[in-house]
């Protein structure tokens, strides 16, 4: 990529309240290292073109990561996130409409109301 001079890296993160939570680990850690890692990337590469972003689903998706006992308790209380919900997003970040926002935090069931407030 930094040959190229253009590149994009969109990292899976989680929200913050998960990554503290009993029983994530190591993933919990391991969301939270990645965070500071694409922000660190994006400072560090913007210079070669390559925009770091994060994007995240904003809520429990049906997933393999919840075990069954958690998954089923859960949708007792409310609708798990359809992973397709990371689609739109994750197609615009990879895109050239993208060129220029990097070190974003992007939740994907806001991705709408945040690509509205960046124009």
């Amino acid at each position: 990529m930094m040959e190229q001079g253009h590149g994009r890296i969109i990292n899976i993160s989680m929200n913050h309240e998960t990554m503290k939570r009993k029983g994530f680990v190591p993933y919990g850690p391991s969301r939270a290292a990645t965070e500071s890692l694409s922000y660190i990337m994006a400072e560090d590469l913007k210079e070669y073109g390559i925009m770091v972003n994060m994007l995240l689903p904003g809520g429990a998706t049906t997933t393999g990561m919840i075990p069954d006992e958690v998954r089923k308790e859960l949708e007792s209380k409310f609708q798990l996130l359809d992973p397709r919900v990371m689609a739109e997003p994750i197609v615009f970040l990879a895109s050239a409409a993208a060129e220029g926002i990097t070190g974003e935090r992007v939740v994907a069931t806001d991705f709408k109301d945040w690509l509205l407030k960046r124009k």
